[in-house]
């Protein structure tokens, strides 16, 4: 039976009560094709901020907004797969408060979701944004008019989270994932991302965390608050101001002044950012908190 990999939730019982019975629902979603059994069980059908384009062609990214119990979810399936990876492409890519998305993993090869957004407007996560599958997934957002994450915002993914401006993702010499100029996903694009690549630098495009979401406790047994993804695993924002909280993992930030690009890489569960001389960067090491100023 696929489960969400919730293993830094384990410490804070409450909290994985909390998404138990959340936990079913997604699990019969994910068994079986979504639209059917959305309408099969009748549920009420609410309208997603989260819009798929049609640059996949018959591999398209499929949503359904699903209101049931007072549960909001936007379940997220569909989308090109290409080897380990799952790519997703959207005209539009908001969470709204007090719902939740989760994209959903179709088969355990999978290791990589790249999601891009190719419309003409920022990102705005103001509720849960999270993977759902039976392996650690890294989720990636591409969005190059930025991204906001809100008060209410938090992560619950089983993998490292990489959010950025950037323009699009580079595999190599084997071809590139594009937000600006998007095609389908070459077959070629099966190994792991390479680079971040800028080739238009959006001076008014950031990523911004206002995020005060409660996020569990840490191995000491302290509460803590924002963006966290789990232990040993790596959070990258690339573009903005931010604040967050990644025990025992890895925490890169940065920023392009000028064309160019940001290397991806992967060394085991971990991913980290190879900076050119032009960037404006910050590595944060194992358990150092940023702290933001109130907003």
């Amino acid at each position: 039976m696929t489960r969400l990999d919730l293993n830094y939730l384990k410490s804070d019982k409450k909290m994985v009560n909390i998404y138990d019975w959340r936990l079913r629902v997604l699990t019969t979603l994910s068994g079986v094709v979504l639209q059917t059994v959305v309408y099969s069980l009748n549920h009420a059908v609410a309208q997603s901020n989260i819009v798929p384009d049609e640059t996949l062609g018959d591999e398209r990214s499929q949503v359904v907004p699903l209101d049931t119990n007072g549960f909001a979810v936007d379940a997220i399936s569909g989308g090109a797969v290409r080897g380990n990876n799952l790519f997703h492409s959207f005209q539009e890519f908001n969470v709204s408060a007090g719902r939740e998305a989760y994209f959903l993993s179709p088969n355990t090869e999978i290791q990589n979701i790249l999601a891009r957004v190719t419309g003409n407007n920022r990102s705005e996560i103001l509720g849960i944004l999270g993977t759902f599958g039976n392996s650690p997934l890294n989720l990636f957002v591409i969005n190059p008019n930025g991204i906001i994450f809100g008060e209410k915002a938090s992560l619950n993914v089983s993998g490292s989270f990489v959010a950025t401006t950037a323009n699009g993702v580079q595999f190599g010499n084997l071809g590139i994932f594009s937000a600006i100029n998007p095609e389908v996903p070459s077959s070629l694009l099966t190994v792991n991302p390479k680079a971040l690549f800028f080739n238009q630098i959006n001076q008014t495009a950031s990523i911004q965390n206002n995020s005060i979401a409660d996020a569990g406790k840490d191995l000491a047994g302290f509460d803590t608050i924002g963006l966290r993804v789990p232990d040993g695993k790596s959070l990258l924002l690339i573009g903005g101001n931010v604040s967050l909280n990644a025990l025992g993992g890895r925490v890169d930030l940065g920023g392009l002044v000028e064309a160019g690009n940001i290397n991806l890489l992967f060394d085991g569960d971990n991913l980290r950012l190879g900076f050119p001389e032009n960037v404006t960067s910050m590595v944060c090491p194992t358990e150092v908190e940023i702290v933001p100023q109130a907003s």
